[in-house]
């Protein structure tokens, strides 16, 4: 049972989904305690958020037909649907531009949206190498008001059942995709 989310852009959660990519940069919300991030739990279920325009222009194209199904797949007005969770298997804070752009090939953000996100307030950004499981029954849930705002991490009322998950990625493709992070990361 999990009772956290972790708000990302719902493109983003469909390429975790699908094992297009394992791992998610963070800076931190508006709402976030000194406006920073802080990696506060190893397991989380993905929460998809749809409100930026940037979900388009901050993506590779080939990115942009996830992007058309996360869209075809949202749930109605007022309803969450929580239908994987992710486990932290490796936490970074990368402090080098060069650092960051070196993960390009690992994720679907374009090199713009990392260096914005990078030099926001102050420069760094935290990498996160997840290990996303496939919920065995998706869970829908009301949207509280409570949820809302640029936040990453949200308290459901309620635990969602994560009894029976499944990895995305086989033991052997997760761990050569973690050994392709840590090769980025440290040159």
């Amino acid at each position: 049972m999990l009772s956290i989310g972790f708000k990302e852009w719902a493109v983003i959660c469909r390429a975790l989904a699908e094992g297009r990519q394992s791992l998610i940069l963070r800076k931190g919300g508006i709402s976030e305690e000194g406006g920073q991030f802080r990696p506060e739990h190893d397991r989380f279920l993905l929460y998809p958020t749809f409100f930026h325009e940037q979900h388009r222009t901050g993506i590779k194209p080939d990115l942009l037909p996830l992007l058309e199904a996360a869209e075809a797949d949202r749930p109605a007005a007022g309803r969450l649907r929580f239908a994987h969770l992710a486990a932290v298997s490796a936490v970074a804070h990368v402090a080098d531009l060069d650092r960051a752009l070196a993960l390009d090939p690992l994720h679907g953000w374009t090199a713009d949206t990392v260096r914005q996100r990078f030099h926001y307030r102050t420069p760094g950004l935290f990498v996160l190498t997840v290990r996303v499981h496939r919920l065995a029954r998706p869970a829908e849930v009301i949207e509280r008001p409570e949820y809302a705002g640029c936040k990453t991490w949200v308290e459901l009322d309620a635990p969602v059942d994560t009894a029976g998950a499944t990895p995305v990625l086989t033991d052997e493709v997760f761990a050569e995709y973690s050994r392709r992070v840590s090769g980025a990361l440290n040159g």
